[in-house]
């Protein structure tokens, strides 16, 4: 059965406006004139090492039956994107692509590549022309690369988002939510509902000059409402919408079976052995090496992830760990969270003598002896002691609330702790 689908892309920029306004502004009117989707209207964050990313990095799409108005659609979604983008900014190239017909395997694989690696404008446009989209460039068009990828996205796993955005006068101010009404949602909605705030910091609350006031991320779409009516807002809030997204879903993430498979600017989930202790350098970013018997990579706890950094301190060599994160510009992997496969919870001494005292090396080859009675025997080899260890085999430790990525997959939706 054919669809009519709309994908828009790119644009916000960092000093404001937000796609998911402009996407609830463009359904408002849909309904004013009786233009209604099928679903939620999705939100799709792609690659989040894509060098010319958005802020968010997210298209929006929406979905439409072929029974619709589709004309005066298109018409309210060119204006709403020509009125709102940020166009000021050199970096927001707005895009928007139309399409009719199935999504089809080729669309799911240009949608993976997009959040996966790099598509470049040029190869955007020529897939367009090849599946028959419309497309509409503003600027450099680069919106047209996520607008596809967010018609084409499969959500076989899913998330949704409640964003309710505040009144224009003030953007850019400091947002006024009250504390305590956040942590009573909280209590009240958690597990089904998740990432809402952690210690004083209030996850919901963007920090960035956007009209969003606060995001609440949720397994249901029923229980963002009971968190709505919870959530004391000290400030206006001109409107809202849910969204069905990839966010916190592990999309971004590849199997790779060996190091020297992984790629600049792509997610992976690696496993291998610790080289090195982890060491702290000036600006409080960790950092340790990471082997396999193909090769080796550079790891990395930046200052961002606060504590984790303390349990990242914990790894020793030998210590073998399979790590969930991504590549950036320095060819560093960005942890973003990791489970521990098995400690290297071994160390190896000199032996103890017989009458109780720690052996001395005897010289290269000649074995060991013993200072106290002279007690001296001829094997070199050392011998293993168990030391207790604070990580524990098997399990998961994931960066804080406040440094997680928005496709990271936190442990309460992987049903661990």
């Amino acid at each position: 059965m054919d669809y009519f689908y709309i994908g828009i892309d790119d644009t916000d920029s960092p000093d404001g406006m937000c796609t998911t306004f402009l996407a609830s502004s463009i359904l408002n009117e849909f309904r004013e004139n009786n233009i209604e989707i099928i679903d939620f209207p999705r939100l799709i964050r792609l690659n989040p090492f894509a060098r010319f990313k958005t802020r968010g990095n997210g298209g929006v799409s929406f979905k439409l039956g072929m029974d619709q108005n589709i004309a005066l659609a298109k018409e309210i979604v060119l204006k709403y994107v020509s009125e709102l983008s940020m166009f000021d900014c050199d970096n927001t190239n707005p895009g928007v692509v139309f399409y009719q017909g199935e999504i089809t395997e080729e669309m799911i694989d240009y949608a993976f590549k997009a959040i996966y690696s790099i598509i470049t404008i040029d190869e955007a446009e020529e897939f367009a022309n090849n599946i028959g989209a419309e497309i509409h460039k503003f600027k450099k068009g680069r919106g047209i690369i996520g607008s596809i990828a967010a018609i084409s996205c499969p959500l076989e796993d899913y998330t949704y988002e409640l964003l309710a955005y505040r009144h224009p006068s003030r953007y850019g101010t400091v947002r006024n939510i009250d504390y305590d009404s956040v942590v009573k949602m909280d209590r009240e909605t958690y597990p089904e509902t998740f990432e809402n705030i952690d210690g004083k910091y209030l996850a919901i609350e963007p920090k960035t000059p956007c009209p969003v006031l606060y995001g609440i991320r949720s397994n249901s779409p029923e229980v963002l409402e009971t968190a709505r009516d919870i959530v004391i807002p000290n400030e206006e809030i001109v409107d809202s919408c849910i969204f069905k997204t990839n966010q916190h879903t592990d999309m971004h993430i590849q199997n790779a079976s060996s190091i020297n498979e992984l790629k600049q600017y792509s997610c992976y989930k690696i496993r291998g052995f610790v080289k090195d202790k982890p060491h702290i350098i000036e600006g409080g970013h960790m950092f340790f090496t990471l082997y396999d018997k193909t090769g080796e990579i550079e790891c990395g706890a930046y200052e961002p992830t606060k504590n984790f950094r303390k349990v990242v301190a914990k790894l020793r060599a030998g210590d073998e760990v399979e790590l969930y994160g991504g590549i950036g510009e320095q060819n560093t992997f960005n942890i973003e969270k990791f489970q521990v496969i098995k400690l290297n919870d071994f160390v190896y001494k000199n032996p103890i003598c017989e009458c109780g005292k720690r052996m001395t090396s005897a010289g290269k080859g000649k074995g060991f002896k013993c200072k106290s009675c002279g007690n001296k025997i001829e094997s070199d080899e050392k011998v293993p002691e168990k030391i207790e260890r604070t990580l524990i085999n098997g399990k998961f430790y994931e960066t804080p609330v406040s440094a997680r990525r928005h496709l990271s997959k936190p442990l309460i939706r992987m049903n661990l702790e």
